[in-house]
């Protein structure tokens, strides 16, 4: 028996994002992914980053305080890879 596996829905600005995200532009202010900030300049969609974060997509770097680097989860690769 196989498992297969169902990748959340993305948007473009998602794909974006995660792209942002792969090429560590991101950084953000807690573990709920407030404060999403793309080349240290707050990011408009103040929901994306949490929702990314909802779907397993991302999770911060580290359990430094204070900015810290966004990076992908295994799931935000296979996503990013498959769009």
């Amino acid at each position: 028996m196989s498992t297969t596996t169902v990748l959340p829905r993305s948007t473009g600005r998602d794909r974006a994002l995660l792209r942002a995200v792969a090429a560590g532009r991101c950084t953000v202010n807690d573990d709920a992914c407030h404060s999403l900030a793309i080349d240290g300049v707050c990011f408009c969609d103040q929901f994306a980053a949490v929702r990314l974060a909802g779907a397993g997509l991302v999770e911060p770097a580290g359990r430094a305080r204070g900015p810290r680097p966004l990076r992908l989860t295994d799931t935000g690769r296979s996503l990013l890879a498959a769009a």
